[in-house]
């Protein structure tokens, strides 16, 4: 059974407008070895700084315009158990994070839920789970899970060039194109939000190509490197996005 509980301390967003994000509680919060009788807050997970940082890029948006409409909307999904449901919706007003909705099912009912909150991008640490919203029709991202990540910058990084990914679904081109729009709001200087790009493969003409295939989306680049075959793993260490499209598959050499 699916069950929704909207954050009433959290100002709900029109979700025909907002850019909807689906995670995990698992990723949010700790919730191993815990008591889940316990009154105690969850301890932060790994989608925590994610979290801060799309925060970070909502008010900014506000701050140049309080009628904006074009914001980050939240929905946590956990597993339908009354006891958890009660400690997650406590542990994230603890925190103060701007969570829309809460949204409890069985593991069964996990990809009819994210249509049913028209959700835009999914974000996990699990490259399955990723795989299993993406073929459902839901754009969907890999979660760094390293600690370290910025609070006051949302980095999303794009990986290899995707102007040689002719399979690229209409959903992450509109997820590309709605984060474009927001970077075009805030303004270059803001900070609040960084795009990059990451290429893999190839030389200059090979990011030349993959920034203009960026653009056609409607998503400009703040930074843009070129890695022609060495090893990817100390780049994505060295860049710290919290958000890695499209599989991170490219940068595990």
């Amino acid at each position: 059974m699916v069950s929704t509980v909207r954050n009433p301390e959290a100002k709900q967003k029109d979700a025909q407008r907002a850019l909807v994000v689906a995670l995990t509680c698992q990723e949010l919060f700790h919730l191993g070895g815990a008591e889940v009788s316990s009154s105690e807050p969850y301890a932060p997970g790994v989608a925590f700084p994610l979290l801060q940082a799309m925060q970070v890029v909502n008010e900014r948006l506000l701050e140049l315009n309080p009628e904006e409409t074009l914001l980050f909307d939240v929905v946590l999904l956990a597993a339908d158990c009354q006891q958890h449901q009660d400690r997650i919706i406590a542990t994230t007003r603890h925190y103060g994070l701007d969570v829309s909705r809460f949204c409890f099912c069985s593991r069964d009912e996990f990809t009819h839920l994210l249509l049913r909150e028209r959700t835009h991008l999914f974000l996990c640490t699990d490259a399955r789970q990723v795989a299993t919203a993406s073929h459902t029709g839901v754009a969907a991202a890999l979660l760094q899970p390293a600690p370290s990540r910025p609070t006051q910058q949302l980095r999303v990084l794009f990986c290899t060039d995707p102007a040689d990914r002719p399979g690229t679904s209409q959903q992450v081109c509109q997820v590309a194109g709605l984060l474009g729009a927001m970077r075009s709001r805030l303004g270059v200087a803001c900070g609040a939000l960084s795009i990059i790009l990451l290429t893999v493969q190839g030389g200059r003409e090979s990011c030349g190509r993959a920034l203009l295939t960026l653009r056609s989306w409607g998503l400009g680049v703040d930074e843009a490197y070129c890695l022609a075959g060495a090893p990817g793993g100390p780049a994505l260490s060295l860049l710290a996005p919290h958000i890695l499209f499209p599989d991170g598959s490219a940068l595990q050499a």
